[in-house]
């Protein structure tokens, strides 16, 4: 068995010893093309390009219950899909499109955020995660609540 394995191995060498190594080192004309052309496609990436990714409702009542659309545009080269929308606290709420936008395609995004208990300057997050290059996205959004009085 040792004897075969050692043949093998013998034989093995043997061949990538006798190849010819003269493009070593080299990268060949087509493989940098491809290479450079991902690139620039972003590796058919998609991209949330959004109209705005900031929204400022002004003064609000304590107890109301404001939402805004955000508008955006998949300007990447692949299919786009929103996994999830997630606020910073449970008082801000999203909906987004359950099915993939293509490439192009433009679509939006429904934030709806509750100041039930929530007096004074409010800023929130929404953490989008999607199939994008960063794999996240972030949009926010800003109220002054006037408290209710008691």
């Amino acid at each position: 068995m040792k004897k075969e394995f050692l043949i093998a191995m013998s034989i093995l060498v043997s061949i990538m010893a006798s190849c010819n190594n003269s493009t070593k080192g080299q990268t060949s004309s087509a493989s940098l093309e491809t290479a450079t052309a991902s690139l620039d496609n972003n590796v058919l990436v998609p991209i949330m390009t959004f109209t705005e990714t900031e929204h400022d409702f002004g003064t609000i009542n304590e107890g109301d219950l404001v939402s805004h659309e955000f508008f955006f545009t998949n300007t990447g080269k692949a299919p786009l899909v929103i996994i999830n929308a997630k606020g910073s606290c449970g008082c801000t709420v999203s909906q987004w499109p359950k099915k993939p936008i293509a490439p192009g395609a433009k679509a939006s995004m429904l934030v709806s955020f509750n100041s039930k208990g929530k007096p004074n300057l409010q800023t929130k997050k929404i953490t989008i995660t999607a199939n994008t290059s960063t794999g996240k996205e972030t949009l926010k959004i800003r109220a002054m609540v006037t408290a209710k009085t008691k």
